[in-house]
């Protein structure tokens, strides 16, 4: 009787710690532990390609918070970020948000650059100047056929008899 009783309490201590390390495992997943209180503000992109919920925002190589959601805006067809920062950060209002990626293939992240204007960001503002993602199929594209077209056009000069 007595070791059921003790098999149980362990059983259920176990489980109590898998639940928690299960909760801490999904807060710090979806970046909910900001530490201290946070504040929102928005950033608009002409292409946020790769950005999402959760991302990093990150200030300095330093993480200040997370990305809380990203919709497009119908009337221009841009993408809308809204940021949650930490409280303890006080942006000038003429600071840049940029959507970067760590490494050649890596996670996307916005990057803030702060500005040197003596007003700050108030929380719900919006960040007027961005730099979107960089299409790198694109840039790859451009160059791979960039190359082409002007090889052709250097063996037509050859090929065209001179006067």
């Amino acid at each position: 009787m007595k070791n059921t009783k003790l098999e149980l309490s362990v059983g259920v201590f176990v489980l109590l710690g898998l639940a928690a390390l299960a909760y801490l495992t999904i807060k710090l997943g979806t970046g909910s532990m900001v530490s201290g209180n946070s504040y929102l503000i928005e950033s608009r992109f002409a292409n946020a390609g790769g950005i999402h919920p959760g991302c990093s925002v990150l200030l300095s190589g330093v993480s200040v918070g997370r990305v809380e959601s990203v919709r497009m805006d119908p009337s221009d067809y841009s993408a809308i970020a809204t940021l949650r920062l930490t409280s303890i950060l006080h942006l000038p209002t003429d600071s840049m948000a940029s959507v970067k990626t760590s490494g050649l293939i890596g996670d996307k992240y916005i990057a803030l650059s702060p500005g040197a204007d003596s007003t700050f960001i108030q929380p719900g503002a919006r960040i007027t100047m961005t730099e979107s993602a960089v299409d790198l199929e694109s840039l790859i594209g451009k160059m791979a056929f960039g190359s082409i077209d002007k090889d052709k056009e250097t063996k037509e000069k050859k090929s065209l008899p001179s006067p």
